[in-house]
């Protein structure tokens, strides 16, 4: 392309930015249609106003947040699952609703297209007939952008709950120690709760809260499992909900799931050694006898070349 072709490009895609920006002010500065009507139907009965999508906040979210709502909407329709990404969100503890995990995917992906849209141009302007395929790659970068976002977020997910198996056995055994004192199951979780602090203990604490608020232990109870993603902390809730409500013998419970979760990562850590086995024995058979060898025999050649004529 001609230095005047590229002067004409760049001289376009400046005055379509400046369209922009005026239209979108000229739009900001317009008042709305529901501030002008307000002052003459606020006696009457507020019909429920429909929940628009979350935009950024600030002068992005000003300028560009309607574009990614759309942009969130349509990615939603493309992919689906959001029961799915609900379900994460939840176990990763997130206070994002699926509207604003979707505006964050369509943002990571668009920096995965800004990134390589840099260095296509560079690659174009010295081989323009790469145009096509690097075009290509930038909406790969743009969908490898937005999968990254969720895999980013099942590897939260998968931290919490690990989080959550570590910190598990120490407060069962807290509660099971309160309970065994003579404190009843609610005073025991206030007890554990007001002492500690973790993931689990969060949780916990949003049980303690609802128990507060009215709601029977054992609802509480069955709102943890349900939430939780992590069998043993469903069978600890469903243990702690028959006990409160048969009177069966609380301690025992907690104790007896403590040691079974000690044995559970005592054997995951046993089988994750088992595996690693293979790897571990790369460095010995790559590095370290190569070098063996090379100390073993490299006098020998020496004193071969010495000796022969």
């Amino acid at each position: 392309m001609t230095p005047a072709g590229w002067g004409a490009a760049l001289g376009a895609g400046a005055g379509l930015g400046l369209l922009l920006v005026a239209t979108r002010i000229l739009a900001l500065r317009r008042p709305q249609l529901a501030l002008r009507v307000m002052p003459y139907v606020r006696d009457l009965p507020q019909a429920v106003r429909p929940v628009l999508p979350p935009t950024p906040a600030g002068a992005f979210g000003a300028l560009f947040g309607p574009a990614l709502a759309s942009a969130a909407s349509h990615l939603e329709r493309v992919l689906g699952g959001n029961a799915s990404i609900r379900r994460r969100l939840e176990r990763a503890h997130l206070p994002l609703s699926v509207q604003e995990f979707r505006v964050e995917q369509v943002l990571w992906g668009l920096i995965g297209f800004g990134v390589t849209a840099g260095v296509s141009v560079l690659v174009a302007l010295r081989s323009p007939e790469r145009t096509l395929p690097l075009l290509v790659l930038c909406l790969v970068a743009f969908v490898l952008g937005v999968l990254l976002r969720e895999n980013r977020l099942s590897g939260q997910v998968a931290d919490r709950e690990r989080r959550i198996l570590t910190e598990f056995p120490t407060i069962a055994e807290l509660l099971a120690l309160a309970v065994g004192a003579g404190e009843g199951p609610v005073a025991a979780l206030d007890r554990v709760v007001s002492r500690s602090r973790g993931e689990l203990s969060g949780e916990l604490g949003v049980v303690l809260a609802d128990i507060r608020t009215g709601t029977p232990v054992s609802a509480a109870l069955d709102g943890l499992a349900r939430r939780s993603g992590l069998p043993v902390v469903s069978r600890f809730a469903e243990g702690m909900a028959v006990a409160v409500e048969r009177g069966t013998p609380l301690s025992a419970v907690l104790h007896a799931q403590a040691t079974d979760v000690r044995e559970a990562g005592r054997r995951a850590l046993i089988e994750s050694g088992a595996r690693k086995e293979v790897l571990m024995m790369v460095p010995v058979v790559f590095l370290v006898l190569p070098v063996t060898v090379v100390f073993a025999f490299w006098p020998g050649v020496v004193g071969l070349h010495l000796v022969t004529p």
